[in-house]
Order: structure tokens, then sequence, then C-alpha cells
């Protein structure tokens, strides 16, 4: 057994013992292994160990990676960084799924380029960091004027053809308390909570939330998707 096989082997058996012990459904959660800057070949590892879902942070690498693994066709793309406009044809054309939707002006530039639905998250910024993209929400719950620019948001973005929002994007601080994340991972739940009784059809129910470092929290506090690259394969 190769080490990344033993890896995946731990990361989904600590998955099912968390999701057991807060009776969560593990068939809910869903393990993206973010595979950026990888090689092909730790992919196919990975990908032989059993998981489907990948995760890339640039169009262009996510595009030869795609092309080039095409032949194994249930293997499901997330493109999970910061994309610029002029970047974003790769992204309509590969991706399954878009965790990173941190502005009004990305969703409609892939809206043009799609022929099919992309299920997106909206990623927000919770902590305040400014090293953090997102819809700045740091202070959604009394804030009136965050609240509003981002409904204004999210009601441009429901209404753009072949965009499907899927639920809500945001990392906890690398180097905090473990109160510190759990809060942000409430928060980030409370606020879609709160999106979906505005917005009653929206129905955008899940949480990209949780990395290596800070999953298990995650999945206690309700994340759906999961984004782990070290664990899985190793410090880059």
């Amino acid at each position: 057994m190769t080490e990344l096989t033993q890896s995946v082997q731990n990361i989904l058996k600590e998955i099912t013992q968390i999701s057991q012990q807060n009776q969560r459904d593990i068939n809910e959660i869903t393990l993206v292994a973010v595979s950026k800057t990888k090689p092909i070949e730790a992919i196919v590892k990975a990908y032989e160990a059993g998981l489907r879902h990948f995760g890339e942070n640039r169009a262009e690498e996510l595009k030869k990676k795609a092309q080039t693994l095409a032949h194994l066709t249930d293997i499901k793309w997330h493109f999970i960084g910061h994309l610029q406009s002029r970047q974003s044809k790769p992204v309509a054309k590969y991706a399954h799924y878009f965790h990173a939707v941190d502005r009004v002006k990305i969703a409609e530039r892939l809206s043009s380029q799609l022929d099919h639905v992309l299920p997106i998250f909206i990623e927000v910024n919770l902590s305040g960091e400014e090293s953090k993209a997102g819809f700045d929400l740091k202070y959604w719950e009394t804030s009136e004027e965050q609240r509003q620019v981002f409904l204004s948001a999210i009601q441009t973005i429901m209404s753009l053809k072949n965009i499907q929002i899927k639920g809500l994007m945001t990392m906890a601080a690398f180097e905090a308390s473990e109160s510190t994340i759990r809060n942000v991972f409430k928060r980030l739940k409370n606020l879609m909570i709160w999106l979906n009784t505005i917005f009653p059809h929206l129905q955008a129910t899940d949480l990209s939330m949780g990395m290596s470092n800070d999953f298990h929290i995650a999945i206690e506090e309700g994340a759906t998707y999961i984004r782990i690259g070290s664990a899985i394969f190793g410090e880059r």
C-alpha cells in the first residue's frame, strides 16, 4: 500500500467516525481532494484509492488535467480558487463545481460561457481578514449595509442562466483557536439558514468549509463539502 493510499484510507475513516459521533449521514459529506500543483500520477493514485472529487485553483492546470484524465469519466472537477475573468473559459468548460464566486462579475462571465448548469458556492469572508477573498460579511448579523449588498448580489446571481447557487463557502483563519474556527463555521451555517428564509425558492443548503487542519470541526458544524489537500497528498 502506498503512502497516499494509506492517507486516503485514514481520512475516510476519520470522516466516518466524526459523522457517526455527530449523527451525520456520511453520504451528505463530499471529500474534495485538493490536487492543485500535484502531478497527474498522484491524482490517479487517489482515484484508485476511491476518490472521485478533485480540486484545482488554476484554470490552465484544470484544463490540462481534465483533458489528460478524460478517460476517467466519473471524476468531478472542483475549481476552488479566485478566478480572473480572462481565465474563466476553461472553468466554464471543465469544472463540475465552482467554490469561489466572490463577486457578481465572475458569475456573469461564467454564465455567458456555459452550455450546461454549473453548481456554485458563494464565497464569503466572515473573519474580516484582508488576505481572504469573498463577500465581506464580517458583521452580517448586525450590519444592515453588509446584508443588503450581499442580498443584492445573490438576487443578481440567481437570475443568471446556467448558474445554480448550491450553497456557501468560507475559510477559517489557519492559525486560530478551535473556538474561533468553530464560530466561523457556525456563522456560515446561520448565514445560509437566513439566506434561505429571505429567498425560500433558493434551496441552497450546502456548506463548503473545512480543510486539512480543521475539517473535523467543519463536519461537526454541518459541512457538506470539505476540501483536503496536504493530509492526502502531503505538503506542497
